[in-house]
């Protein structure tokens, strides 16, 4: 019994032994998971300060990097604000400018009307005074002389004309003199320009009108049994063969340049490939034709892209290629007609004007020349026609009807072609003539100038670009030499014909000798 006790007591004293040690680890891990909670707690509020103060040190950040661009797009703006502002301070100075160019021009407008105004005031005072004097002539003639009245009226138109005749010499002599100060130093500064800035040989390829022969036996082949090869040559390109006397050479005769070339063609490759019979000339000039086409075509494209021009009518292209067939006294059509094209444009360019509009003009100009031998009329009618046909520009008709002086130019793109084409057939080494009619031009020149009264030597100088005439001082004045001047020129235009321009000079000199003894 007394073990059982002890035992049972035993028992209770270990539960409450265990219960004991039971709460004390429960409190021993308690107070640890407070512990680390407290810990967990701290670490957390520690990153969250940390992330809190990297949120605030990123938000400065951006804040800062977004005044940059704020800034930097400002100043950007306030450049462009100060570009534009610049750029409308230059054009109201330029606008100023203008307007007081235009103000300078309307005092001179209104100085010269006044000036004219006075003229013809004083002209008709002049007038006046001049139907008095006459009256009063025409009574005293008829009291004095005894005088028709026919007669005296005649006596007195002769005075009056002859008066008159010095008046119209000595404006004409100011105007020219204010017309050449004013335009000779502007003109002659764009065409130097032009001309240095373009560039051409002098030497153009001439016409060909001889084939050679490899073998005077060659001759009887092309000439063929019974004349039948020639025959069917000349039918199948419509030129003249002239086999003459001339060893190893055979002339081309034929007014068609294209039918000239093609005739030329056909010879050389039938000679290469030695059968030269009627039905193998056929059909080698058949197929001559059909590539001299092509070429053609090549050739007016080529041009085009050249000088930079905008899209053509397929024919006009077709024309200027044929162009290339074509000389006058020896220089090439499609080479003048380019080289008018780029002095135009070069000078069209220094005056602010539609470069490729002069360009366009100038390369058009000559296009009649192309038809002339094909069709009746002159160049300049077939090169308008052909122009409006294929509704070119009117500027650029009216600059092919007026680069001769047929017509009024009517803008200031066909003077320019006008001078351009001068220029380019005036050149040095552009052009050449026969030696015969180079000398009856010349002779021509001078006989026009030694035919007024009053000359007394004329001579032709400059390679006939220019006339020296020698005036005889006791009967011309020097205020008679400018309409003397001006009725040689008007004559020279009118009745002859030559390249470029023949510049009329008169010289008067007086001479006084005494001997002393």
């Amino acid at each position: 019994m007394g073990n059982l006790a002890a035992a049972i007591f035993a028992g209770i004293v270990g539960v409450i032994i265990g219960i004991v040690i039971m709460l004390i680890a429960g409190k021993l891990g308690l107070d640890r998971a407070k512990e680390r909670s407290q810990d967990i707690l701290d670490e957390a509020n520690s990153k969250a300060e940390t992330a809190i103060r990297q949120a605030n040190l990123d938000g400065k950040q951006q804040v800062y990097e977004m005044k940059l661009q704020a800034e930097k797009e400002i100043k950007s703006q306030r450049d462009r604000l100060q570009q534009a502002e610049n750029k409308l301070v230059r054009r109201e100075d330029s606008l100023n400018y203008r307007e007081e160019n235009l103000v300078q021009k309307e005092n001179k407008l209104s100085e010269k009307e006044k000036a004219a105004d006075t003229k013809l005031a004083n002209l008709s005072k002049m007038e006046e005074e001049l139907q008095k004097n006459i009256g009063r002539q025409v009574a005293e003639l008829e009291r004095v002389a005894n005088m028709s009245q026919e007669d005296a009226k005649k006596e007195l138109m002769e005075a009056v004309e002859k008066r008159t005749e010095k008046e119209i010499a000595q404006y004409l002599h100011e105007q020219q003199e204010e017309a050449e100060t004013k335009a000779a130093d502007v003109a002659r500064n764009i065409i130097s320009l032009a001309i240095q800035r373009y560039s051409q040989e002098e030497t153009i390829e001439r016409t060909v009108s001889t084939v050679t022969l490899p073998s005077e036996e060659m001759k009887g082949r092309i000439i063929g049994r019974e004349g039948r090869n020639i025959k069917a040559i000349e039918q199948a390109t419509g030129v003249d063969l002239i086999i003459d006397d001339t060893p190893d050479i055979i002339t081309v005769s034929c007014f068609d340049p294209i039918r000239r070339e093609i005739a030329r063609q056909s010879l050389e490759i039938l000679m290469k490939d030695g059968r030269i019979q009627p039905g193998r000339i056929e059909e080698v000039v058949e197929k001559v034709t059909k590539e001299l086409d092509e070429t053609i075509m090549r050739i007016g494209n080529d041009a085009i892209f050249k000088l930079g021009i905008g899209r053509m009518n397929k024919e006009l292209i077709k024309l200027i290629g044929r162009l290339r067939f074509r000389y006058s006294y020896g220089q090439n059509g499609l080479e003048h007609s380019m080289e008018v094209a780029m002095l135009s444009g070069m000078m069209a360019a220094e005056l602010g004007l539609n470069q490729g509009l002069a360009k366009r003009a100038g390369l058009l100009h000559d296009i009649g020349k192309a038809l002339d031998f094909e069709q009746e009329g002159s160049h300049v009618e077939l090169g308008a026609r052909v122009a409006k046909k294929y509704g070119e520009n009117s500027i650029i008709v009216n600059s092919i009807e007026s680069h001769h002086g047929d017509t009024e130019a009517q803008d200031i793109i066909a003077v320019l072609v006008a001078a351009a084409d001068t220029l380019s057939a005036a050149r040095p080494g552009a052009r050449y003539e026969s030696m015969e009619g180079y000398i009856n031009r010349l002779e021509n020149l001078e006989k026009i100038a030694s035919s007024f009264d009053g000359v007394d030597k004329a001579f032709a100088i400059q390679a006939g670009r220019e006339v020296r005439v020698l005036v005889k001082p006791d009967r011309i004045d020097d205020i008679t030499m400018v309409k003397i001047a001006h009725d040689i020129r008007e004559k020279i235009e009118n009745e002859l014909t030559y390249p470029g321009q023949i510049k009329v000079t008169l010289i008067r000199e007086v001479r006084v000798q005494e001997l002393a003894r």
